[in-house]
């Protein structure tokens, strides 16, 4: 037992590190370019769009800060707004599927997965789901109440305050990383050692089948689903290199993944908005199974007609 849980204790020293590379830089730098002029430029350019998603120019602004900072920044700044129950619905369903870009994108691409992929699936979700919502949905015209959330602390004023605050935030995200990542890969080692990751590779079966994706995938979605993408990464990392995960297989649970990992706490998150909360966990859940398995499917489609041809290629 006390070797499983050094060897445990050792690879997560060694992921923290791997990924504490990217987030601590780029958390650092979004931190200080959230105090420059470049935020207000990119939410000037998208006011005007608004309405084609049901929203109102100022939707913009958490749509903005959601997807360049991180979803609770979002979320504060709808609870300034006076909006719409449907709007507040549209705007919970985009930054659930959109939100934490650059961190989230930059981890994906450690893993492997090139951030194009990424960024065009969640801005894809977000952007069809909200013109599907405001298309469909013809209620939801009342004005939204917020419930009780804790207020934020004042902004630094100077540049030193500004830098020595973006310092201590990436710091921090370092420290939360080494905390949730150690403890599990020392209970992942302790698994895996006795047997038990096999057992619960078998139990999950049926679902990473259905998915397109083969078993040993299946620890890989429940990280991501339970932590998160940026968190969750570390366990990918660690499967690709011990437990053999394909490319194929990689991809696929992370399209699955950036549609609704964290499903639970980001779901949660959402309550004080005063929005119907179990059909937004419904169209995450639904919409990242339907896509999933329809790239699986082509994926797989594309791979026995490359076969074919190089087959017919060879027999000419």
């Amino acid at each position: 037992m006390n070797a499983s849980i050094v060897s445990g204790f050792q690879k997560g020293l060694q992921t923290t590190w791997t990924l504490g590379k990217v987030i601590f830089p780029v958390t650092l730098a979004v931190s200080l370019l959230q105090h420059t002029p470049l935020i207000d430029w990119i939410i000037f350019l998208i006011t005007p769009v608004m309405g084609i998603f049901g929203l109102p120019g100022e939707a913009a602004i958490p749509l903005v800060l959601g997807n360049l900072l991180n979803l609770y920044a979002g979320i504060g700044a709808i609870l300034t707004m006076d909006l719409s129950v449907k709007e507040v619905f549209i705007l919970a369903v985009m930054l659930s599927f959109s939100h934490n870009l650059i961190i989230e994108s930059t981890v994906a691409a450690k893993v492997g997965i090139k951030i194009w992929i990424i960024l065009a699936v969640r801005l894809g979700l977000a952007f069809s789901s909200a013109f599907a919502i405001n298309l469909i949905w013809q209620g939801g015209q009342e004005q939204a109440h917020y419930g009780l959330v804790a207020s934020t602390g004042a902004a630094p004023e100077g540049w030193l305050a500004i830098i020595a605050d973006a310092v201590m935030k990436a710091g921090l995200g370092i420290v939360q990383l080494a905390a949730i990542v150690i403890p599990l890969m020392i209970l992942i080692q302790l698994m895996k050692d006795r047997g038990l990751l096999k057992v619960f590779s078998r139990w999950l079966a049926p679902f990473t089948r259905m998915l397109g994706m083969k078993e040993n995938t299946s620890l890989t979605l429940v990280a991501g689903l339970t932590i998160g993408l940026a968190y969750g990464a570390g366990v990918m990392i660690q499967a690709v290199k011990e437990d053999g995960v394909s490319y194929r297989d990689l991809t696929l649970a992370f399209i699955f993944l950036v549609s609704c990992h964290a499903v639970v706490e980001d779901t949660l998150i959402f309550i004080p908005l005063g929005i119907p909360v179990l059909p937004l966990l419904l169209i995450r859940v639904v919409v990242a199974i339907v896509l999933t398995i329809v790239v699986g499917l082509v994926w797989k489609r594309a791979e026995h007609s490359t076969r074919r041809e190089a087959k017919a290629t060879y027999e000419n």
